[in-house]
């Protein structure tokens, strides 16, 4: 083949120039088709995090608690009694869009896959889902896809999905975001890794069979969408969810046993990745023989077997004499099982087919040697804060009008629809699930619970990304100490635009900036995360989506509360009701404005805030809590007497009318039968509490207006049941 039709081969697998330079200089001759494929895996985007690895240093990974921090399948943090809870969020976006029902689904079983592979048991599903504009033709089935997506395959492997959000904005339209989240259980003494393994042992491959799905996966996610993007459609897996069933049963119960060293998921990259990982981690080598790989399509090359995405695989190293096990235990599941290749000291991955070495690559230069870049950045300067006095409601609407409106928006309407399409009690340890500030799951056998979130503002981060960044892990924060849950960890899921725009790269660089600060003086931790870039269509990127996925403890799970209102309780608020409209729901909503500074996050006021909060819970004096986030206050006592059939008279007066859906951080919403209690608690703790008024009657009585309850349930549930609404 010429030289230049290397290089076009090169480029089709995402190398630039320069760098398919360094791969043949590094190699000292030309590489063949194979190794040219399986270092565009491992150079992309998405396998070398070159663009982000420079400020993903930044982050603060390390606590008392933290017994795995980033770098393997998931984190892991210790919950007490000799516990693990173990997880991760990672994207899905490119494979969603494209096909967005395999695109969801083969999501959420790699995520499954990253959690079980570390010995956990998975025990909940999240997600955090962008959509673009509603009135865009391909929302709609985009939204149906993904849903079904995510509960086809969440609900039969038997994990329930206890929470998530979803937005929608005109910058997704070209390029939807899923990403999905697992929380799992394990023993702390008990946690497995891709690390440890030894000369001569066995490399093992486990669980289905190869196909050719999924090909180029890690490359397409890793550049931008043009008006070709629908023609990608082969490279979006195809997954099985009860064959994943089996194989958590089948690997769990290897795991019980003494077989493994290690053992890592085939997820992006497949074989490729997975396999010069785990020989990179050990310091040594890896020889493959792909006769021996169990393949469920005929006349399959070496190319496509070390580049094929295929599903609900996993690669194993066994101690030597261990093999017979596996191979039983697998063969009762109904699993394949095949000795594929063993551990060698030669540094290099060298992959044979049909007695011929298709690709013999020096591991380091897979690793070590990728290219990474200080990309130039331009972080942007915030805009300024806004003269909230001057955004009053427009003459004709009354304070219940906005309210209305704002509760039947996409963004502010309820996910009901969402939420019913997935099985969020299997398992009978869920707590609390959708709908709640965040999800709670028992741990089985004790009185603790897990609680857990994912949030994120992308207006915020488009306006401010430092700014933007610290909310998204204060938001998280809040979410947990609201149902009385200490916070611990948080996994990220960094969602951009090319990196290779300075300004691009300024806004994640800022987020990182901001994610940095709030976890340092949270003492929240990052244990695991994924960064997902290139998300633009011709050009036109999506709004910044830092995600951060947040993990608790509740000590005993009968002291948890919920966020609605019930009869015969005073209602406060926690933190000031300040007027930050900038960046708001209610700017965007009523005024048709995207403009202004998101409200500010004050870091020591939010752990003060939680702190009291999540101890007044614990203490038995609040009986109910909300966090004060999208829309507002009034936003937030309307949900809560939707969700609770039961309305409130407010006695509180706002300074302006517009006060009632600002979003100002660091608040929540108590309700108490203990309000002395609860007044001598917040003094003691310097918190400010202001009294809102009672709960109780049909009505949400705000000033001389009457807002039935039941009427604000049905603006609230209308909207995403009528846009989903089978058209024609």
């Amino acid at each position: 083949m010429p030289a230049d039709q290397y290089q076009i081969f090169a480029a089709e697998h995402g190398l630039k120039p320069d760098e398919y330079a360094v791969l043949v200089r590094g190699l000292n001759r030309t590489p063949t088709l194979t190794e040219i494929a399986m270092t565009g895996a491992m150079w992309s985007e998405h396998c070398s995090y070159k663009s982000t690895k420079v400020w993903l240093k930044q982050l603060p990974t390390k606590a008392p608690w933290v017994i795995c921090g980033p770098g393997e399948g998931a984190g892991v943090i210790d919950i007490g009694d000799g516990d693990a809870a173990v997880f991760k969020m990672e994207s899905h976006n490119h494979p969603s869009f494209i096909e967005p029902y395999q695109g969801a689904a083969t999501g959420v079983g790699g995520i499954l896959r990253d959690v079980f592979t570390m010995g956990a048991r998975p025990i909940a599903n999240l997600n955090a889902l962008r959509f673009g504009d509603p009135a865009h033709p391909r929302t709609r089935q985009i939204v149906a896809g993904v849903v079904a997506g995510i509960g086809g395959y969440g609900n039969c492997v038997g994990v329930p999905t206890v929470a998530g959000e979803t937005n929608f904005h005109a910058s997704y339209n070209g390029n939807c975001l899923v990403n999905a989240m697992c929380v799992g259980l394990a023993r702390a003494d008990n946690i497995f890794t891709s690390q440890g393994a030894k000369l001569g042992q066995p490399v093992v491959y486990v669980g289905s069979k190869t196909g050719r799905d999924g090909i180029k996966g890690a490359s397409m996610s890793s550049a931008e969408f043009d008006d070709k993007a629908m023609q990608q459609r082969p490279t979006v897996q195809v997954g099985d969810p009860f064959v994943e069933k089996l194989l958590i049963e089948a690997c769990l119960e290897l795991m019980a046993t003494d077989a493994i060293v290690a053992v890592q998921d085939m997820g992006a990259a497949g074989l490729t990745c997975s396999a010069v990982e785990m020989a990179s981690k050990a310091g040594l080598g890896i020889e493959l023989n792909l006769d021996d790989v169990p393949q469920r399509e005929s006349g399959m090359t070496a190319y496509e077997m070390m580049l094929s995405e295929s599903q609900e695989r996993m690669l194993v190293v066994l101690k030597p004499g261990r093999e017979k096990l596996a191979e039983d235990i697998f063969k009762k599941w109904a699993l394949d099982c095949a000795i594929i290749g063993h551990i060698t000291d030669t540094r290099h991955i060298v992959v044979t087919h049909k007695g011929q070495v298709a690709a013999d690559l020096p591991v380091p230069l897979l690793v070590d040697d990728a290219p990474q870049y200080q990309r130039p950045y331009d972080i942007p300067q915030p805009p300024a804060p806004l003269d909230s006095g001057k955004f009053p409601p427009p003459a004709g609407m009354i304070v219940g009008d906005v309210l209305k409106k704002l509760l039947e928006c996409p963004d502010g309407c309820s996910r009901r629809w969402i939420a019913e399409q997935y099985d969020s009690l299997v398992g009978s340890d869920t707590a609390q699930g959708f709908g709640a500030e965040a999800g709670v799951v028992r741990v089985r056998g004790t009185q603790k619970a897990l609680a857990m979130t994912v949030d994120c503002t992308p207006r915020y981060c488009a306006a401010d990304p430092v700014m933007g960044g610290k909310q998204a892990v204060a938001e998280t924060y809040r979410n947990l100490c609201a149902v009385g849950a200490t916070p611990l960890a948080i996994t990220d899921n960094m969602n951009f635009g090319n990196p290779e725009k300075p300004h691009i790269m300024g806004q994640f660089a800022g987020a990182v900036l901001g994610i940095r600060e709030a976890c340092l003086v949270l003492d929240y931790p990052v244990v695991s995360g994924n960064c997902s870039l290139y998300n633009e269509t011709k050009g036109q990127p999506i709004l910044p989506a830092p995600a951060i996925g947040g993990v608790g403890m509740i000590p005993d799970v009968a002291k948890t509360v919920p966020n609605q209102f019930s009869e015969g309780q005073q209602i406060f608020l926690v933190g000031i009701n300040a007027g930050e409209i900038g960046q708001s729901l209610y700017l965007r909503e009523i005024f048709g404005r995207e403009e202004g500074a998101p409200p500010p996050v004050d870091l020591a006021a939010e752990k003060t805030h939680g702190t009291f909060v999540r101890d007044a819970i614990r203490a038995g004096i609040i009986t109910a809590c909300h966090d004060v986030s999208d829309g507002g206050l009034l936003v937030a006592l309307a949900e809560m007497a939707m969700r609770g059939g039961c309305g409130a008279t407010l006695s509180y007066a706002p300074p302006t009318p517009q006060h009632w859906f600002a979003e100002d951080q660091a608040c929540y919403v108590v309700t108490t039968t203990q309000p002395k209690a609860l007044s001598e608690h917040a003094n003691a703790a310097n918190v400010p509490l202001t009294h809102l008024g009672r709960t109780g009657g049909p009505t949400l009585n705000v000033g001389a207006e009457q807002l039935s309850v039941d009427t604000l349930r049905l603006f609230h549930e209308a909207w995403l049941p009528n846009f989903m609404e089978p058209q024609g």
